[in-house]
Formats: structure tokens, sequence, C-alpha cells
């Protein structure tokens, strides 16, 4: 099932600047059947799992998040770009490769002890969810897993994630 999904994946070169070979998964969710058993496997990990939410990172995490909380018949809490989110946030500043990034989570998204798992189309070097992970704990939930589409294994996500498990569909 996985080498399907790899092969629809696209691959354009030189994307967003030159040297980076983007991982276009609109090829894959444009194809209904992968879509359906992208978010059936991963619904299928974390069936009679004890979770109480699904943590979607924006953007593209979305894509994943709402259909697999959806599935599991549990809650979903996005991680925004700041200034998204109505009510009282925490935020963390994180570095890009080039510059930094903020995102947020409402301080109120989890009762105390809440067990999450965080979703994202992507792991690279693993900046982006390592931010996520730190609002998650800082709302009080706790990380069962983080779970990724892809996984770019030659940037070293996995070690800046090192505390907590990894999970990914597709490896390049």
């Amino acid at each position: 099932m996985t080498a399907s999904f790899a092969d629809l994946i696209r691959n354009i070169p030189d994307f967003p600047i030159p040297g980076i070979q983007f991982k276009d998964i609109t090829t894959l969710l444009r194809d209904g059947a992968a879509f359906r058993q992208a978010i059936d496997a991963f619904a299928e990990r974390y069936a009679g799992r004890t979770l109480d939410a699904v943590v979607g990172i924006e953007s593209r995490g979305f894509i994943f998040s709402a259909p697999l909380a959806y599935r599991l018949g549990i809650g979903l809490v996005p991680i925004r770009k700041p200034g998204k989110l109505p009510a009282a946030t925490y935020q963390v500043e994180y570095d890009l490769e080039y510059g930094s990034n903020k995102l947020e989570i409402h301080r109120d998204a989890f009762t105390p002890g809440a067990r999450v798992v965080i979703i994202d189309d992507l792991l690279a070097t693993g900046g982006t969810v390592a931010a996520a992970c730190q609002l998650v704990e800082m709302a009080g939930a706790t990380i069962e897993e983080t779970a990724f589409l892809i996984e770019l294994t030659f940037l070293n996500g996995r070690e800046r994630l090192a505390k907590y498990p990894v999970f990914s569909m597709i490896q390049y």
C-alpha cells in the first residue's frame, strides 16, 4: 500500500527555491481511493488506543487530522499561525532554515492530561512539529505519537523528536 502512495506523490524540482525537491501530495489527495486508504491506515493505527484528540498543524496537517479525528470519534485541536485563534493562546517561535516562524494553540485546548497524536503531512527537519509538541505540552496534554504521511529521513527530523514516538507512512 505505501508503495502506491509513494507512486502518487509528485516530485517538483527547485520548488519553492532552487535545490529543493518538493513532495507534492495534491496528486495523492485527488485520488479518492488513495486518500481514503491513507486516512484508513492512520485510523487503523490509532484504533483502540486511549486518545482524547488529534492535533493538526496548519495547514496541510488539517487535511489528515480532521478526517482522522472524525474516524476515531475524538476531538480535533488545531495549531495555527499567529492571530488565527480567537481565544487566549500559547505561542512558540521556532527557527526555519531561513528565518523563523510562530505557532499558537488555545490555552484551553485540552483537559489536563489529555492524550493526543499530532499529525502533519511531512517530517523534514522537525522544527515545526517540535514547536507543536512544545505547545501541546504547554497546554497540558501528553503526546502519544507524532505521525506523518511522508518523512524525509536525510533531514534527520526524528532526532529533534527523540522524546516522542514517530510514525511515517512513506520515507524518502
